[in-house]
């Protein structure tokens, strides 16, 4: 038995259903199954009666909640007593997607620090769902999620279920990053015939939600480029583009510095008209701290200065 154990268990009393708590608690429902059928091995009962017409506690699991419950609350009081005591030491996570201006923000944000304190500082890069679930399953405070604003209604409604607040950051469009050695760096604006011959280099592992991983792959990869390279680090992608002058790279406006040091211009194309949101989330109950307020305005100057100063 474990701490996870006892939330997972919570989770599944809550909806009375082992499909809706797992997709709530954002793995499979085998996973989900497994991990009660252990806990109730573990304690010698079973804590669910399971019907066709879902999850109900047992008299010894309706017990067993109470406990579990109590168990929880107690461990969250103690983090919270320790976190409280532990003032001279500065904690910061975030899960942000993977984009220049925002790690130039958290680079200009851990520039910033108070050295002589001790520091535990977590910066993952990271698809939206996943970073949804590093905030509920992981001890990540902040996220960044990225996604079309043609599902804005969704993941609106989908972080109010989960109990998130929310806060816009920006809206943009993509352009495509390429060197300046490319065959159509000299061209003002490209279009998708242009791209045809050249190979793109992928750089997101895109979660869109209600479609199946070919239809995401047809959403966000259009099938009209026949050479593609899944790269996940941008370092990597970004030496790409410099030593192999027939790629490019869908993306974010990178700051002057990114550019000048990798040999690289940016490139409007008229067929991209895809508006996207990076959008900052957090639990409802958690208030920022100062460290995240710090960060929070080093994004607004990178918006202001990277993001939107490129349009």
């Amino acid at each position: 038995m474990n701490i996870m154990h006892l939330r997972y268990a919570i989770e599944i009393e809550k909806t009375k259903s082992i499909n809706k708590a797992a997709e709530n608690l954002f793995m499979s429902q085998p996973n989900l199954s497994r991990a009660i059928k252990e806990l109730e091995k573990s304690l010698g009962i079973i804590i669910f009666n399971r019907t066709s017409k879902g999850m109900s506690l047992t008299v010894k699991g309706s017990e067993f909640l109470i406990y579990a419950k109590k168990i929880l609350r107690e461990i969250d009081e103690v983090q919270k007593i320790y976190s409280d005591a532990s003032e001279n030491k500065q904690s910061f996570s975030i899960s942000v997607p993977r984009s220049s201006y925002i790690s130039h923000a958290f680079s200009e944000f851990v520039k910033n620090l108070d050295l002589e304190k001790k520091a535990e500082i977590y910066y993952k890069e990271t698809n939206s769902l996943k970073a949804i679930r590093n905030i509920l399953q992981s001890d990540y405070k902040l996220g960044i999620i990225r996604y079309q604003d043609i599902y804005d209604d969704y993941f609106k409604s989908m972080l109010e279920d989960k109990g998130f607040k929310s806060e816009l950051i920006s809206e943009f469009s993509y352009i495509v990053l390429l060197s300046k050695e490319h065959p159509l760096a000299s061209k003002e604006c490209l279009t998708k015939e242009d791209l045809e011959k050249y190979i793109e280099i992928a750089h997101s592992d895109p979660y869109v939600p209600t479609l199946s991983m070919n239809e995401i792959k047809k959403e966000e990869l259009p099938d009209n480029i026949n050479r593609r390279i899944y790269v996940f680090e941008r370092a990597s992608q970004f030496n790409l583009l410099n030593k192999v002058h027939t790629t490019y790279l869908w993306g974010t406006p990178i700051p002057d510095e990114l550019l000048e040091m990798y040999n690289l211009v940016y490139k409007r194309c008229v067929c991209q008209s895809k508006v996207y949101k990076d959008v900052l989330i957090s639990r409802k109950d958690y208030k920022f701290s100062e460290l995240d307020l710090k960060f929070i305005t080093e994004i607004t100057k990178a918006k202001r200065n990277i993001l939107h100063k490129k349009r």
